[in-house]
């Protein structure tokens, strides 16, 4: 893809970003499930437009550079952003689940979510636009990635399997340490600052270790789900793309299942699947395609058996819900 392209999608990212936080999330208020609704539907249709700007600039044959690995046309092109894009939106499902933890383990507010998953869902933009390079390299340098890369995801389906139930254990986390070594601490809360002055020394807030948090656990589900985008595409652009609008629509998902997780309780198991049959996907690549629309097919397929599962079971075996909406002011 043609270097102004990159540049034309980052100015539109980071400028819905800013418009976002500037105009729509300026105060910080209490969102409710119907604003989440509407907030995950624009997301969605806002990706599924962009799909249309993928079509025609491959279909117009723009391609990347001297660094392409495989000449798409706009339906392949297409294809690929969409199971992309879903990967990556079905695999955040797990992160939501710690995310919740870590604001339920800090105790933060309602109303100051959205800043906290802004801020961490900004830097993710960089760092996984990083790893993702980093990525894109090691598979265009290494054949042997492809199986290395596979056989990471297998192993991360079958701990998932194993490991039960998540901790959040912010005394063990690198970036928490780092930070109270360095920065001093307020065991308060301070509206919507991470930073506050404090008998005139700046120190951090309780919110700025749950960004830390925040931040810290989507670097660790990106090990898994950057790989796991390499076996639908190698393309930068799609890769990419595809990447972060899945993460941009994060926020308002958020908001929509931290009520119902518990609810949704076999989905999770779910992932176990789409993880172990993307890993072989990954490894047989160099030997055998499965196409794209194929595998969409497929993992849709798991995922709408997991939620399934979760219904009868919830029918039969009804848990309490918890809502983000416990997390009091």
């Amino acid at each position: 893809m043609a270097v102004h392209i990159w540049v034309i999608f980052l100015l539109f990212i980071f400028l819905i970003i800013a418009f976002d936080l500037g105009v729509f999330h300026r105060e910080s208020k209490v969102p409710t499930i119907r604003d989440a609704l509407i907030w995950t539907s624009v997301w969605i249709g806002m990706s599924l437009c962009f799909n249309v700007v993928v079509y025609m600039l491959y279909q117009n044959n723009y391609s990347w550079a001297g660094a392409a690995t495989e000449n798409l046309t706009g339906a392949e092109a297409a294809s690929q952003f969409v199971l992309g894009y879903v990967l990556e939106y079905s695999l955040s499902i797990d992160n939501i689940f710690v995310i919740a933890m870590v604001f339920s383990y800090f105790h933060v507010p309602l109303s100051l979510q959205h800043r906290v998953l802004f801020w961490g869902i900004l830097g993710a933009v960089v760092l996984r636009g990083i790893m993702i390079g980093v990525g894109v390299t090691l598979i265009n340098s290494f054949d042997w990635m492809v199986y290395a890369f596979g056989a990471l995801l297998i192993y991360t389906a079958v701990r998932m399997m194993l490991l039960r139930q998540e901790t959040v254990e912010p005394g063990g986390n690198t970036l928490i340490k780092i930070a109270h070594r360095w920065l001093p601490f307020t065991d308060r809360f301070h509206e919507r600052h991470f930073f506050v002055r404090v008998d005139g020394r700046l120190v951090a807030t309780p919110l700025f270790l749950a960004l830390l948090m925040v931040e810290s656990s989507d670097v660790m589900f990106a090990v898994d789900s950057i790989p796991a985008i390499f076996a639908v595409t190698r393309d930068p652009f799609i890769v990419f793309t595809s990447n972060i609008f899945a993460i941009l629509g994060l926020r308002s998902m958020y908001f929509v299942l931290a009520g119902y997780m518990q609810r949704f309780r076999y989905l999770k198991n779910s992932l176990v699947f789409v993880l172990a049959y993307v890993g072989v996907k990954m490894m047989m690549s160099n030997h055998y395609h499965i196409p794209a629309g194929v595998s969409l097919v497929i993992i849709l397929g798991i995922l709408l058996v997991g939620v399934i599962a979760s219904i009868i079971g919830s029918g039969k075996d009804p848990v309490p819900l918890k809502s983000p909406m416990d997390y009091k002011e």
